[in-house]
């Protein structure tokens, strides 16, 4: 059933839930954006309807609510732990179609991935709804038609933002009695249906194709673009990667805690080991893994829609301006090439002309 509801009732039903729920909704913060005199958009616990930024895009994804930044894991003392412990009110979310489809991506790597379930993870996963916020149109550097992530079903309430009302879906029969006196209207979200960024995704089809792919010369470009910031990472919805940390407190040597900190496989020492040796030693290297989890890697394991939900942020946030959807739409070309056996021009036919020279 959907209603219209004045924005000073809406606050009223906020207010309600708030006894159960925390709230959080994309949020404006003036003057804390990455250039001068210009405002930061994230996630933030939102008191009223005003505070939601629902008419742009968030520069920062809704996942740190449920996947922090940093992350008190366990405390510990020299002879015993305590777990860390979480809020106990449950947890509502205003999201995007496509963030709501990478929350489930996190949920096949934090909860579905190697047979374990990551209990950190789960305890603020399951307390989690979604509103979802109605998108009709897309920003310049969305492709999430390209990536199937422009529709979900995956929501207790969906809302409009219609001037001085709000158009509310209500899916969840939990909610239901908040709105039984609102008048009734005719309201089902719609959904971006196409996009002015598209992207064709490489079928890679064979092993040997993948090799060859390993070895194209176009990574090799990344070297000198790239400076393996993780602002890509940290603005995806879907990047998971993380370092643990024990701590131990100045106060008092014997006590401590064991942290979770959100990384990223761009960072130059994500991959360097015991004794200095890296997997990944260069900029192109990773870009090359980064790319590939997001549109072979991950589908090939878990049979499931690619990692990538096409949100954009990744190149917005890109100081070096490089274009992810550039990079698949790219590497789509040099694999079609490789299909026909046109010459494609790898790092090893690079390697053998330097030394012919």
């Amino acid at each position: 059933m959907s209603y219209c509801v004045s924005t000073k009732r809406m606050n009223e039903i906020l207010k309600a839930l708030q006894k159960d729920y925390k709230i959080y909704a994309p949020v404006r913060f003036e003057k804390r954006g990455r250039y001068s005199d210009t405002d930061l958009i994230r996630y933030a616990e939102i008191n009223s309807i005003e505070d939601v930024v629902y008419d742009e895009k968030s520069h920062f994804s809704p996942k740190e609510v449920i996947y922090p930044i940093t992350q008190a894991l366990f405390y510990f003392t020299e002879d015993e732990y305590r777990e860390s412990k979480v809020d106990d009110k449950k947890i509502l979310i205003f999201a995007r179609s496509c963030d709501i489809n990478g929350f489930r991506r996190l949920d096949t790597i934090f909860l579905k991935n190697g047979g374990t379930e990551d209990i950190y993870y789960k305890r603020l996963r399951e307390k989690v709804k979604f509103i979802l916020m109605e998108c009709k149109e897309s920003w310049d550097s969305c492709f999430c038609v390209s990536m199937g992530s422009n529709k979900t079903d995956n929501y207790s309430l969906a809302v409009r933002f219609d001037g001085d009302n709000i158009l509310v879906e209500v899916k969840d029969h939990e909610f239901i009695n908040l709105f039984a006196n609102e008048r009734e209207v005719e309201f089902t979200p719609e959904f971006v249906t196409s996009n002015l960024t598209k992207v064709n995704i490489p079928e890679i089809d064979s092993q040997e194709l993948l090799e060859k792919i390993y070895n194209l010369d176009m990574w090799e470009s990344y070297n000198s673009r790239c400076i393996s910031c993780g602002a890509c990472s940290a603005v995806c919805i879907t990047c998971s990667c993380f370092n643990t940390l024990d701590i131990i407190y100045s106060e008092n040597g014997r006590v401590g805690e064991r942290r979770r900190v959100q990384t990223s496989c761009m960072h130059e020492d994500f991959t360097t080991m015991a004794g200095g040796w890296s997997f990944r030693k260069t900029a192109g290297e990773r870009m090359r893994f980064r790319t590939l989890h997001k549109i072979y890697d991950y589908k090939l394991r878990f049979k499931e829609e690619h990692m990538c939900v096409g949100c954009g942020r990744c190149e917005e946030r890109c100081p070096k301006l490089i274009s992810f959807s550039s990079t698949i739409n790219r590497l789509y070309d040099e694999v079609e090439k490789l299909k026909k056996g046109e010459v494609s021009r790898t790092r090893e036919q690079a390697s053998s002309t330097e030394e012919g020279k």
